[in-house]
């Protein structure tokens, strides 16, 4: 890996085409909200507009702020602070989602009470480690409906419960930060966010229906989207999942990847240009500093490295396809005969 970028003298980092889409993604986001703040706009015009910046919700979110939070969008270590927090201005927390992601979620993927994105409050059932419950018979059904409410978690309570959480077990001061100091920042970007996208309109003579309307209207085009690529990735029926009270993880951090992730649609360029390359989950997760610039080009590498120690590489063709079988694991997981246990 490392003679592909020194062979080619490139940076492992991400160049222009970050920048260029940086600009793509917050122009989705704020020239719609700037048309609606400085228009008198009527009912469809103004959905319309929230249609977009639930569109640029989960393009900030996956194209840009999670290759800052990884250290990947620049050599600059200020840019990629600077970009991180582009999630506090939509609503998310920078310092939570990078102890819940990068350090949680990549360093234990698919194992049972450590990888909190296999986490549902009991809603749903992510693992075959999950104790079946009833209420998980339908969940192949009413798990898309709950996933279009991912992100109104993120704005109103998740983050601080997950710091106060993290802060429990001394993550939180191991990013550097002090308790005090990250909630107040969580509750500083809330106020702001809740203040420019609803109480702002609404001051200047929107009705509150509209509001509301448009603010749901984004906020569940955006968690759809945010599932739909990340789900994908790792809640699959021919996957690898870890009990918790393993010894984990009795294998190299490359092999572990390799069993519970999988890519998807390869070789769709928007889909790939849209969601942040994260469509190369198995690239991203081996190399997390990489830009998502270079896994396409990488995959090859990876993929010809798994098959020569014999490991599995998982890709799945075509989007609709990898959605469709995360929607059938998830209907094998409603049933109580698959289990770890």
């Amino acid at each position: 890996m490392n003679a592909y970028f020194e062979e080619n003298n490139i940076s492992r980092t991400g160049d222009g085409r970050i920048a260029l889409k940086a600009l793509a993604m917050f122009s989705l986001y704020f020239v719609p909200y700037i048309i609606q703040m400085s228009m008198d706009l009527s009912t469809i015009p103004y959905l319309i507009c929230s249609v977009l910046m639930g569109l640029g919700v989960s393009g900030i979110g996956l194209g840009i702020m999670h290759d800052a939070n990884h250290g990947s969008l620049s050599s600059k270590k200020w840019v990629n602070n600077l970009f991180a927090y582009s999630l506090n201005i939509i609503g998310g927390n920078a310092l939570s989602w990078k102890i819940q992601h990068n350090v949680l979620h990549h360093s234990f993927t698919n194992v049972h009470g450590m990888d909190e994105d296999l986490e549902a409050g009991n809603i749903m059932r992510f693992t075959p480690s999950e104790p079946w419950k009833k209420r998980h018979r339908g969940q192949h059904i009413y798990s898309w409906v709950l996933y279009s409410l991912m992100t109104f978690s993120w704005v109103l309570l998740k983050d601080f419960k997950r710091i106060t959480k993290y802060s429990k077990v001394g993550l939180v001061q191991a990013q550097g930060v002090s308790y005090f100091n990250a909630i107040a920042t969580i509750a500083v970007s809330k106020i702001t966010y809740v203040g420019y996208t609803l109480v702002l309109p609404i001051a200047l003579g929107y009705p509150v229906w509209l509001v509301l309307v448009g603010f749901v209207i984004m906020h569940i085009l955006g968690g759809l989207m945010l599932a739909m690529i990340f789900q994908p990735a790792h809640i699959m029926e021919n996957h690898e999942f870890i009990n918790s009270d393993t010894e984990v993880i009795n294998e190299s951090y490359e092999s572990h990847q390799l069993n519970t992730t999988s890519n998807f649609a390869p070789t769709n360029k928007l889909l790939t240009w849209y969601c942040g390359g994260l469509n190369y989950q198995v690239e991203h997760h081996i190399f997390p500093s990489v830009s998502h610039v270079h896994y396409p080009a990488i995959s090859k590498i990876v993929k010809a490295t798994a098959e020569e120690f014999n490991l599995p590489y998982r890709s799945v063709p075509t989007w609709g396809e990898a959605l469709r079988i995360h929607q059938r694991t998830m209907k094998k997981l409603s049933k109580p005969d698959w289990s770890l246990a």
